[in-house]
């Protein structure tokens, strides 16, 4: 459903520490509207974030942005890694539905069922981006101590480079296991919640 983009800034820091990895969250919506699935479904495409110089939009999106701060340690002749944080920084963009109350029964479950199902695909994607986020912390925090931090640096730089790829990697895995299977999780999802609605446990 979309690419994710990624930037690593490396800042090195010779004096204060550094706190644990964080991750800053920010959500955004593209208004759709339509009264027929078709109408949703070309609104979502004519409307939705363009990624990577595709002219067709998204039906949802997300946008990272890794950035490390290294805190370095100079002794005997030695240099060494003080401290790492590695900030995530997510932008989820999400479609909302405008007039979706007006709407008969049956169109705003099949709505309801994409929307959720939109917004677990980008959230999957976070969560893949937060394990490496640890892995890159931790991973440059095992790195070996070097003669000069200039050395260090340099290991640093390639592994993060290694981890970033094999991460855009997996990511890149993750859209393809959902695109292929994406009509068999909508129908699941759909008599799922068809049967709660016979059951009396969810109402519409």
């Amino acid at each position: 459903m979309k690419r994710l983009i990624f930037t690593l800034a490396v800042i090195a820091a010779m004096s204060a520490p550094c706190a644990a990895a964080s991750l800053t969250r920010n959500y955004s919506y593209f208004a759709i509207q339509g009264n027929s699935l078709e109408e949703l479904e070309r609104q979502l495409h004519s409307k939705g974030p363009q990624l990577n110089g595709s002219p067709e939009g998204h039906p949802g999106a997300t946008t990272m942005d890794f950035t490390s701060r290294i805190r370095y340690r100079q002794e005997s002749n030695r240099c060494a890694i003080d401290d790492v944080d590695i900030v995530l920084r997510v932008d989820v963009t999400l479609p909302r539905w405008r007039n979706g109350r007006r709407a008969d029964q049956e169109l705003r479950l099949i709505w309801d069922t994409l929307a959720s199902d939109i917004k677990r695909h980008e959230e999957s994607h976070i969560s893949i981006a937060k394990r490496y986020a640890r892995l890159i912390e931790d991973t440059l925090r095992s790195l070996p101590r070097r003669r000069t931090c200039e050395q260090l640096a340099d290991d640093v730089r390639k592994s993060t480079d290694e981890l970033l790829a094999r991460h855009d990697e997996e990511q890149d895995q993750f859209d393809r296991v959902e695109s292929m299977n994406f009509e068999s999780r909508i129908q699941r999802l759909l008599d799922y919640r068809m049967e709660q609605i016979e059951n009396g446990r969810l109402r519409y």
